[in-house]
């Protein structure tokens, strides 16, 4: 999965109106909230834990728009709960994000 913080700034600078320090808050949220979905899913020892977060982590994807974060969250849900490989590339995935802001 390629990193997409150029996509999604596009799409957060269009819903902040092109408000510098309101992307930087909506940006902030989006990774807050991918990180604690991100974890749940790693802690989901259950198909019922897994699917639930990986539910979460697609609607907050669709919700910015942010394409490879909603293939990556619809891979997990047709994955089992911790599977190393979808686990490995949502952690890098965020660590992208969260080092190109």
């Amino acid at each position: 999965m390629a990193y997409e913080g150029g996509s999604l700034d596009a799409n957060l600078a269009a819903a902040a109106g092109h408000d510098p320090e309101l992307v930087r808050e909506l940006r902030a949220a989006f990774i807050e909230s991918a990180e604690r979905q991100i974890d749940l899913l790693g802690r989901s020892r259950c198909d019922g834990n897994w699917q639930v977060a990986a539910m979460r982590l697609k609607g907050l994807a669709a919700s910015f728009h942010a394409d490879s974060l909603l293939e990556l969250a619809e891979e997990a849900l047709e994955t089992v709960p911790g599977d190393p490989a979808v686990m490995r590339r949502l952690h890098q995935m965020l660590t992208d994000l969260t080092l190109n802001p």
